[in-house]
């Protein structure tokens, strides 16, 4: 990441390029809620790819499922987020904005020469209020704020269609525990024995309060989340829980093409890690704002399968097909959120030469929203134009391509540098002559001649 590089940067190249836009901004927007522009969808949609086709469709102990947003109220009653899944919040006692207590004691540490050492993921409510009175932390406009207080995060919400008879259900705070609830179908239904994975992706929703880290945090967002289900006396954990740490490494360093030195591992202390866990590691990426969590793996040991058991009564239990061994499996879990994937390629990409005004989006090839774009040297020459499209249309079927016939050729370099296009394909007089196309590198600027008749082998090999 670019030294300089700022979150107001990155936030503004979204905008301009069509990554990010502000939901609703006709109408004043909406708190920490976004909307994906042309680019952004298509850089969601290949991490996307890429996250099933690395972690479900490779492994053969991997499956795929996709529930439902909202699930039976009860589910959530019995994993536990109706009673605890809760932020700690505060009031601004002049504004009445809120504000989460943690967050607060965060930036009020950061802004200190000589902050005291102080672990403030481990602070229960208690611990935060009297932090916040003894050193006097105030709002982001400067006021005293109220003594923090636990908020539930669920999203409630009603179906029927007649008042007085609605059912209040929940908007599902984690992709996890439709997993957990379909588990029996999964076995019922499908050849799969232990140890085995299930995966899926799918929206969430908290009613966080929020701290302007655009899509780091929002009230919508997508989860990557795998439970891996095994027999803990079969399997030791210990081992299961590096190799998932070392297959989520892999992916954002090799497969997404992040740099290493933006990224360490932090485990969570007793006091932090959630009471069904009974070992927690967070994959932290270098964001501007600090490092953040950007992908968990938890060991949540049978805590989800048995809760399940005990509130719906339905038998979530494995038999062995070999020993006729019954028991209910333990499980890894990784969950990663899409949206940080993506903030994350933004910041790890962004390269900007001061020198000759020019900045990059160095994403990986394959990763970038359009892997080419296709320019007719000036778009008032026909012939050209009319070449430049055939070009267009034999590249289309294959890779994410775009045309570009506006302005001059440097312009167009540019505008395709900052939105991370690898490769940029030129048709000029030449071209009509000798049936060859400049392509032009993203990264180096170098420019090779190809000929059209191999241009797709050119492009896949460098792809």
């Amino acid at each position: 990441m670019n030294e300089q590089l700022t979150l107001e940067t990155i936030t503004a190249l979204a905008k301009r390029r069509g990554f990010v836009y502000q939901t609703s901004e006709i109408y004043g927007g909406l708190a920490s809620s976004y909307d994906y522009g042309p680019l952004g969808t298509e850089l969601l949609r290949n991490i996307k790819d890429k996250w099933w086709q690395e972690m479900i469709r490779k492994k053969a102990d991997m499956i795929g499922l996709d529930s439902q947003i909202l699930l039976h109220p009860q589910t959530w009653v019995a994993s536990g987020h109706v009673a605890s899944f809760t932020d700690p919040l505060v009031e601004d006692k002049v504004t009445h904005k809120r504000y989460r207590a943690d967050h607060l004691i965060e930036t009020w540490l950061a802004q200190q020469p000589n902050p005291p050492k102080l672990v403030v993921e481990e602070m229960d409510v208690a611990a935060m209020g009297a932090f916040i009175a003894e050193n006097k932390v105030l709002s982001p406009e400067g006021n005293p704020v109220t003594a923090p207080k636990e908020f539930n995060i669920l999203f409630e919400t009603a179906v029927g269609a007649i008042e007085g008879e609605k059912s209040k259900v929940y908007l599902r705070g984690e992709t996890a525990q439709g997993i957990f609830t379909n588990f029996r179908q999964v076995l019922d239904s499908s050849r799969v024995k232990l140890p085995f994975g299930i995966g899926q992706i799918g929206k969430s929703f908290r009613n966080e309060i929020t701290t302007g880290q655009f899509v780091f945090r929002t009230l919508e967002f997508e989860q990557a989340e795998i439970e891996y289900f095994f027999d803990p006396e079969q399997t030791d954990w210990h081992t299961l829980f590096e190799e998932w740490q070392q297959r989520m490494w892999h992916f954002v360093v090799n497969t997404l093409g992040v740099r290493e030195e933006n990224l360490r591992w932090r485990r969570h202390s007793d006091k932090e890690r959630s009471h069904y866990s009974r070992e927690t590691f967070d994959l932290d990426y270098r964001f501007p704002f600090g490092f953040k969590e950007l992908w968990g793996v938890a060991y949540r040991t049978d805590y989800d399968l048995q809760q399940h058991i005990q509130h719906s009564g339905a038998k979530l239990s494995y038999k062995d097909p070999f020993s006729g061994k019954t028991f209910v499996p333990h499980v890894i879990e990784p969950a990663v959120g899409i949206n940080r994937l993506f903030l994350m390629l933004l910041c790890d990409a962004y390269w900007h030469d001061a020198e000759n005004k020019r900045t990059v989006l160095r994403f990986k090839p394959d990763l970038a929203p359009y892997k080419t774009a296709v320019f007719p040297l000036l778009r008032n020459k026909p012939e050209l134009v009319q070449k430049a499209q055939q070009v267009y249309e034999a590249i289309a079927p294959h890779h994410t391509t775009t045309w570009d016939d506006r302005g001059n050729i440097g312009k167009r370099y540019y505008y395709q540098d900052e939105i991370g296009t690898p490769f940029c394909i030129t048709i000029d007089f030449e071209t009509l002559e000798d049936n060859s196309v400049t392509v032009r590198h993203r990264d180096t600027t170098a420019q090779d001649r190809v000929s059209i008749d191999q241009l797709l082998n050119y492009l896949q090999d460098q792809l």
